[in-house]
């Protein structure tokens, strides 16, 4: 009685794609009769890859490599690598003018909205700065006075007993 492969790093572990060579003995098998458990020690294939290329042709009728779902991807890696390395350099420029950059360098037509996308996919997160009131000396004179007033406030006297808690030595 022969037995089937039992190497592990064979056996384990995601592959690559099966050829068609491989899936047509498969649906041959399914053809004759034999069972998943049966067609997967004769070719050395994991048992859920035997029923999922059977269940496939079964809904399909065909064993071939469907196109993936979902619109592809507008940014090559290489485009990525150079909106990183644009806005390393200056952090000031806008999506508008990066957006035009990458038309003259790379070609890629993008809107600013997508670079706003793949600089927040990359970590890069654009932010307002705070708005700071104008200090005049006359709001300097102000605050200064105000804190003068208060400058023998204790938390223990103006805070609640639940935020402070009173320490007794």
């Amino acid at each position: 009685m022969q037995t089937a492969s039992t190497n592990i790093g064979e056996r384990m572990g995601r592959s690559q794609e099966l050829s068609d060579s491989k899936r047509g003995p498969v649906i041959g098998g399914h053809l004759g009769n034999k069972s998943i458990r049966d067609i997967s020690w004769l070719l050395n294939i994991p048992r859920s890859t035997v029923s999922g290329i059977i269940t496939k042709w079964k809904q399909l009728g065909t064993t071939a490599t469907q196109p993936p779902s979902g619109r592809s991807r507008h940014m090559t890696g290489r485009g990525q690598r150079m909106l990183k390395r644009t806005v390393r350099r200056s952090h000031q420029l806008s999506a508008e003018s990066i957006a035009k950059d990458l038309q003259t360098w790379c070609g890629l037509q993008m809107s600013p909205t997508t670079v706003r996308r793949e600089l927040h996919g990359m970590g890069f997160h654009g932010r307002a700065a705070a708005s700071k009131p104008s200090i005049t000396k006359c709001n300097a004179k102000q605050r200064m006075l105000w804190c003068k007033a208060r400058r023998h406030w204790t938390l223990e006297r103006y805070l609640p007993d639940c935020i402070v808690p009173s320490v007794k030595f």
